[in-house]
């Protein structure tokens, strides 16, 4: 797919967390280039801001899971998306926080005093921490272990399913497949065997368009039609889309609708708007609602560069 040279150096004027995701998803620039900029998320820009902010008891704001979204959860989880370089004595000890005091007597994680039971969806954003900062924990397994086990008989999970829900939640299910699948890349001793709960997973979000109801066809959330950055717990479109070309599914004609949806967004300067942000605290604001929005249009272009791929096969 041709991108434009003004997009591009667009792009690639941005943080060090656009930069070294559009050499290597869209330049496909030599590794040690890639390599290069990755490493200087740790000492410049958004990533060595949020890291500024951690606390010497290798927390942030004093919570795990709250206050959002500044506690040590949810600035992991957007450290994961800027793609700090794992192995960073600084994030590993911040990482054992999470699985020292999350993991639960069931075998999945919970961080809440009125819950008798593991949150799902908690459980699958802190495994997608924990696999991608390449945490050497055999506790990892039973994450996984536990996630296997949620999975509803739709092929998705649904963090309230212990209330009585039957039909599995798009927030849930994305949240999990992450989860799962940075763990897969770790090729751990069950990586292997998360694929099959994965692909029906995916199969769920396909059978639903990733954004239409499977009775009615109608969208089922206007919210997930707006694509956000960062995502948080939320599902959208351009999330799923995003999750679908980093595991290189397959060409599928139930893809057409969210893959018009995402075309249609593109502004006429060729570029994709941060359509809005979940309310809630922040340390700084990265891009601002209702402008070009350099996450949005990274990801929607090695999406789209994915798609094409793929159709021409």
């Amino acid at each position: 797919m041709n991108i434009s040279d003004n997009i591009l150096s667009w792009l690639l004027s941005g943080d060090p967390a656009i930069r070294w995701q559009t050499l290597r998803d869209l330049v496909h620039a030599d590794s040690s280039v890639i390599e290069r900029e990755k490493q200087k998320t740790l000492s410049k820009g958004w990533g060595a801001r949020l890291l500024a902010h951690r606390q010497a008891s290798g927390m942030w704001a004093g919570g795990l899971y709250t206050p959002k979204w500044t506690s040590t959860t949810y600035t992991l989880l957007l450290l994961r998306s800027i793609g700090l370089p794992a192995g960073d004595p600084r994030i590993i000890k911040s990482c054992m926080l999470l699985l020292d005091n999350g993991l639960y007597k069931d075998g999945g994680i919970n961080l809440f005093f009125s819950m008798k039971c593991s949150e799902t969806c908690v459980t699958g954003m802190i495994l997608a921490i924990l696999s991608y900062f390449q945490i050497n924990d055999k506790r990892l397994e039973t994450l996984v272990r536990y996630l296997f086990k949620e999975q509803m008989p739709d092929g998705g999970w649904n963090c309230r399913a212990y209330r009585g829900a039957t039909h599995s939640s798009f927030h849930t299910t994305i949240s999990v497949l992450e989860g799962l699948r940075d763990y897969e890349k770790l090729q751990r001793p069950l990586s292997q065997r998360t694929k099959k709960y994965q692909q029906r997973a995916i199969e769920f979000l396909l059978q639903h368009r990733l954004f239409r109801s499977h009775r009615t066809s109608r969208i089922i959330d206007s919210k997930i039609v707006r694509f956000s950055f960062p995502t948080r717990w939320h599902y959208d479109v351009l999330r799923a889309l995003d999750f679908f070309q980093e595991c290189k599914v397959k060409h599928d004609n139930r893809l057409q609708d969210a893959i018009k949806l995402l075309q249609k967004k593109r502004t006429e300067d060729r570029r994709w708007l941060l359509q809005g942000v979940h309310s809630g605290k922040t340390f700084f604001e990265m891009e601002k609602p209702g402008q070009p929005s350099r996450w949005n249009s990274l990801r929607a272009l090695r999406v789209l560069q994915w798609y094409k791929g793929e159709n021409n096969d």
